[in-house]
């Protein structure tokens, strides 16, 4: 297998650059694939519940499509657990930071925030603070969040739903993740410098 010949990145040439190119560009087209194995792996994760995450992933998604719901908001409820195996702590920004090429900014920030929404219905049970979702009440998106949390989220571990499978949403992931509203380069274009010292 042909590879570039620098060991630092600024010894490096346009023409290494042009064919590290391709092959990212390979790389980023079987991003979908990736997405579904990741999906996969969810089917035995926390147990405890009634159901896997990945059956409360795709029931959620299952209630978004019928309800009528933009493609965005479908694969934001698919992926929005999909950070739980590596980002134990912080799986709600993991799944944001995965969709925020493809979706809204709004549908961004409800899923970066989705699991203190989440919180809700369980934290007083456990010594939290069920209404932490309150310190984000003047944000435009909040009335948005909670209502992803409230039928999207909170109630999709019912072992009775008859949700679709898998199989079911897999052209729309590969759709939906064929080509991003952004990318990092757009963004640098976009905001400049400054934006990386965020």
């Amino acid at each position: 297998m042909q590879k570039v010949s620098f060991t630092k990145m600024e010894e490096g040439t346009a023409k290494e650059y042009a064919f590290l190119d391709e092959l990212e560009l390979q790389y980023k087209s079987e991003l979908a694939d990736r997405l579904i194995d990741a999906l996969t792996k969810l089917n035995g994760s926390l147990s405890g519940y009634q159901i896997s995450r990945l059956d409360h992933s795709l029931q959620g998604a299952t209630r978004a499509h019928r309800a009528g719901e933009p493609l965005e908001i479908v694969m934001a409820v698919l992926f929005h657990d999909i950070g739980d195996e590596l980002a134990t702590y912080s799986h709600s920004e993991m799944a944001a930071a995965i969709l925020r090429p493809f979706v809204s900014e709004k549908v961004y920030w409800i899923v970066k925030h989705h699991g203190v929404f989440q919180m809700y219905y369980y934290a007083h049970h456990c010594g939290g603070d069920r209404n932490a979702r309150d310190q984000f009440q003047s944000n435009i998106w909040y009335e948005d969040a909670v209502r992803f949390c409230h039928i999207y989220d909170q109630n999709c571990f019912d072992p009775s739903y008859d949700n679709e499978g898998l199989d079911f949403f897999i052209p729309m992931i590969n759709k939906f993740f064929s080509k991003p509203k952004s990318d990092d380069k757009e963004e640098v274009a976009r905001y400049g410098n400054n934006k990386l010292s965020d």
